[in-house]
């Protein structure tokens, strides 16, 4: 009686062996009670192992007790054995994976800092050098313009000047003759704004008005020629009369200190502000203003100013901020590279879990079909086959094929997709 319940305490020793152990291995492997650092180190490395470790220690008991009825038995037994070494393979290959996966996370970061580097570097360096190509720009297309903007520019400067210069000749007078009608002292500031603004807008009409009297002339118009004419001895009379009159009246206490007894009367006071009206005009007139006036008429009246050629010019695409335009365009074009580095980090992230786990499937398998499910351990996520294909080999109890024959075949549906 003694004996036999020895054996029985033997042989129930033998079939639940693992209760002595795993308690302690999940303990150890949680690590409850110790620091933080290591708590994370013993989940990450060791749980999972341990875990997968017990589970196929159970199963090896219930497929040993199935070994007495089973067909080719010695076949059963060396694939248990096997499942046993591709499991150890599994966990060392899990315990490599996460050291790969942390320099391939490692080296991804870098690589995208790197491009993340490049592409602030090419904003900077295109907001640095943004004006000068800008004025780049500018001259490139003023030089190759249909369009006299040189000349246009002048010609709006010149009047500008012209305004300038005679406004501050005509505001003591403006002030004087405002001030008798409304019998108050007028601002010097409150004149020369407005008075600035009318006298160049006179000025310009002036050029206006020239411009259009030459093309009448040149067109041989008798009778708009005769009309814009009239016009055009107004406009010299009125700023004969007002304009440069009062600009050689200011000049008359320079003239006296070089001689004795001055006196200018009124006919050679008009007759020198005629000349110098038709000099300055002449002058500013076959220098710039001859171009420069018809285009800004041609602006004011909305009938466009750009010539077929030089649209042709403006439909080519200008790109002010070249190197990040070139950066993006070099970025779209390495898009399958960081497509495949998303992979590798997703793929090292899920292969060090998915290997044990395949070991410890493959004990349950093995139990049902005498045959392992998984090639272990995976070098990559494509190892991993389709779950269709596997329950058809589960089910067919095809047993193992060989790993150079199944990656060839993967290989080859790859070149055929």
């Amino acid at each position: 009686m003694f004996q036999s319940t020895s054996f029985l305490n033997v042989l129930l020793s033998i079939l639940f062996f693992p209760l002595y152990f795993q308690s302690q291995f999940i303990d150890f492997s949680w690590g409850v009670f110790d620091p933080v650092w290591m708590q994370i180190l013993k989940r990450v490395f060791l749980l999972l192992p341990v875990l997968i470790l017990i589970g196929a220690c159970w199963l090896t008991i219930v497929a040993l007790l199935t070994v007495v009825f089973r067909h080719k038995r010695q076949h059963f037994i060396v694939a248990l054995v096997l499942a046993w070494w591709d499991l150890g393979k599994s966990i060392v290959a899990a315990w490599g994976g996460v050291f790969r996966f942390l320099l391939t996370l490692i080296f991804t970061i870098l690589g995208l800092l790197k491009l993340v580097a490049l592409w602030l570097w090419s904003i900077i360096r295109d907001i640095i050098f943004l004006p000068f190509r800008l004025l780049g720009l500018l001259g490139k297309n003023v030089a190759t313009s249909t369009v006299p903007w040189v000349a246009v520019v002048l010609t709006l400067f010149w009047c500008i000047i012209e305004a300038t210069i005679f406004t501050y000749v005509m505001t003591p007078l403006v002030i004087d003759v405002f001030s008798n009608i409304t019998g108050t002292m007028l601002s010097l500031y409150a004149v020369r704004i407005p008075l600035f603004i009318f006298l160049f807008f006179i000025v310009l009409g002036s050029y206006a008005v020239l411009s259009s009297f030459l093309d009448t002339a040149k067109q041989k118009k008798i009778s708009s020629t005769i009309g814009i004419g009239f016009i055009e001895v107004i406009v010299l009379m009125v700023e004969v009369l007002f304009l440069y009159r009062e600009f050689v009246d200011s000049l008359v206490p320079w003239f006296a200190q070089y001689s004795e007894n001055f006196e200018l009367g009124i006919a050679w006071t008009i007759l020198i502000a005629a000349f110098v009206w038709f000099g300055i005009r002449s002058l500013s007139w076959f220098l710039f203003a001859e171009y420069g006036t018809p285009t800004l008429l041609a602006i004011i009246q909305g009938k466009g100013i750009l010539l077929e050629q030089q649209r042709s010019l403006d439909k080519q695409p200008v790109h002010l901020l070249e190197s990040t335009t070139t950066f993006l365009k070099t970025l779209r074009s390495d898009s399958e590279w960081i497509r495949q580095k998303g992979e590798d980090v997703v793929s090292a992230l899920m292969l060090p879990p998915l290997q044990v786990i395949a070991a410890g499937l493959n004990f349950i398998v093995l139990l049902l079909t005498a045959a392992p499910l998984f090639e272990v351990p995976f070098e990559s996520i494509r190892d991993i086959r389709p779950s269709s294909h596997l329950v058809q080999q589960a089910i067919g109890a095809k047993g193992r094929e060989p790993k150079s024959a199944s990656r060839q075949d993967d290989y080859t549906k790859n070149r055929e997709v």
